[in-house]
């Protein structure tokens, strides 16, 4: 059992001002490998109060000295990141090799853009008829709340640009996926982050996310988690006005046009979606298929779908594992048998776990068909592996349905035509659209429209996240 019960504040590791043990379970046992405690207001005050007061020394530190401990953070990581692999796997049951190649690599990634970011960026410049000089601060002290699902994705495209911004923080990792948090914590540590520019306290929604969104010395709160949480956030925020960037849910539509590749088009509909056992806000959903050749697609799916193992997280292979917990795997049984009970037609799954893995928060990959755009398969994020698919008539109501939705995080458009791909991508109202499967690099900004979240994160846009810009004439 790892015991990582402390907390990281004034660049020490702490005990909590009030003991209050939880157990971090292992999605593909159900079984408990960890035990960490969950603070309170007190520890957040602790943590608060050590970020303020280095806010005043690191605020003025050189772009160099922050560049420098940005790429001994890069140096330790990727010495380290073996660690980072199995951290993951045990938090979230996240596969050996997915979270060798793309969890894990995502902190690399965020790190090094924010680098390459900080070195470009000009703090201060002439404002446009030169009368004044425009200059970035940085905004303060920070509350930082990540998710579970691309944990420490999450967490480097939050710290990276605030470190590098000059702003102290406070970290609330997911109580139920923290050990990747606390191993990040050890390498800021290892890389001389000088003390109380980085904290980290525990905790749950409740009792540490509610305590820091109302903070009065906590000067923006940078979110990632459900809408629903997300509004708890801003409501918490709002009497002390404090600036607050959030990065929330999504039921993100995928066109597929009857002059697209097929075969392919399909094969990377379902591959991403089911990616990461469908636990992506930005996943690709909502599969929209133009008439003429929907009833292919449907039969191409019902091929293609069987193609996605289920496997144990500690074996090699290209398959998924189990959904976070007991809790997330209920509600995503409750999805499939609202859309069964909908009249959706089942094309691949369904409910129950798979063959042979009656241990764990497996569920099987699930294709619904024959779904109407407002049924609550097409409405909901269900965040595990299940895609609905839905049939359209014309180009315009294609873009209608993908816009009829309260996300807007990202779409996706599957066509042979490079014009409609341009025309489509202009009305579609979401914050990343992607044509024939392409993917962003780490400086491309990520955040939605809509229900989806506010600002934007990753490279030079999450710096500027956490920048103010000030004015002075004469």
């Amino acid at each position: 059992m790892i015991e990582k019960r402390q907390f990281y504040i004034g660049g020490t590791w702490v005990d909590p001002v009030t003991s209050r043990d939880l157990e971090v379970i292992d999605p593909a046992t159900e079984a408990a490998v960890a035990v960490i405690s969950l603070g309170s207001a007190a520890d957040v005050d602790l943590a608060v109060e050590a970020a303020k007061a280095a806010f005043a020394f690191w605020s003025e530190v050189s772009v160099d000295e922050r560049a420098g401990l940005l790429q001994r953070v890069i140096e330790i990581y990727e010495r380290r990141s073996g660690e980072m692999d199995e951290a993951i796997r045990l938090e979230m049951g996240a596969p050996v090799d997915f979270a060798r190649t793309q969890q894990t690599p995502s902190g690399v990634g965020h790190l090094q853009a924010t680098l390459e970011a900080l070195k470009a960026h000009a703090f201060e410049r002439p404002s446009p008829r030169g009368g004044s000089l425009l200059r970035h601060e940085p905004i303060g002290v920070c509350g930082l709340i990540t998710p579970w699902n691309w944990p420490i994705n999450q967490i480097t495209a939050k710290v990276a640009p605030a470190l590098a911004a000059g702003c102290t923080m406070v970290l609330k990792p997911s109580e139920i996926a923290p050990l990747s948090g606390l191993l990040f914590a050890e390498m800021l540590h290892e890389a001389g982050c000088p003390a109380g520019v980085f904290n980290l306290v525990n905790g749950d929604g409740p009792g540490v996310g509610a305590a820091m969104s109302a903070h009065p010395d906590i000067d923006m709160m940078s979110f990632t988690g459900s809408t629903r949480a997300g509004v708890a956030v801003l409501q918490s925020a709002a009497p002390t006005v404090k600036r607050v960037a959030l990065e929330l849910g999504g039921k993100s539509a995928n066109l597929i046009f009857a002059d697209a590749d097929l075969e392919t088009a399909v094969r990377f509909s379902l591959e991403s979606c089911f990616s990461n056992t469908g636990q992506s806000c930005d996943a690709p959903t909502r599969l929209l298929v133009e008439n003429s050749v929907y009833e292919q697609v449907v039969a191409l799916a019902e091929t293609v779908a069987p193609d996605t193992k289920v496997g144990n997280p500690q074996n090699a292979g290209d398959h998924i594992g189990p959904v976070i917990s007991e809790l997330q795997f209920e509600r995503i049984q409750g999805h499939i048998e609202r859309g069964v009970a909908d009249g959706a037609r089942v094309v691949a799954g369904g409910p129950g776990k798979p063959e042979g893995f009656e241990t764990g928060y497996f569920v099987k990959p699930t294709v619904f068909a024959d779904v109407t755009n407002q049924m609550s398969i097409a409405r909901n994020e269900i965040f595990g592996p299940v895609l609905v698919m839905i049939p359209f008539k014309t180009e315009d109501e294609a873009i209608s349905m993908a816009n009829d939705t309260p996300y807007g995080l990202a779409a996706y458009i599957q066509t042979g035509d490079p014009e409609r791909a341009k025309r489509v991508s202009r009305k579609l109202r979401a914050g990343s659209v992607y044509i024939n499967g392409a993917s962003p690099d780490w400086d491309v900004p990520f955040g939605g429209y809509k229900q989806s979240g506010n600002g934007r994160e990753y490279g030079e846009f999450g710096l500027e996240d956490f920048l103010e810009l000030k004015a002075i004439t004469g």
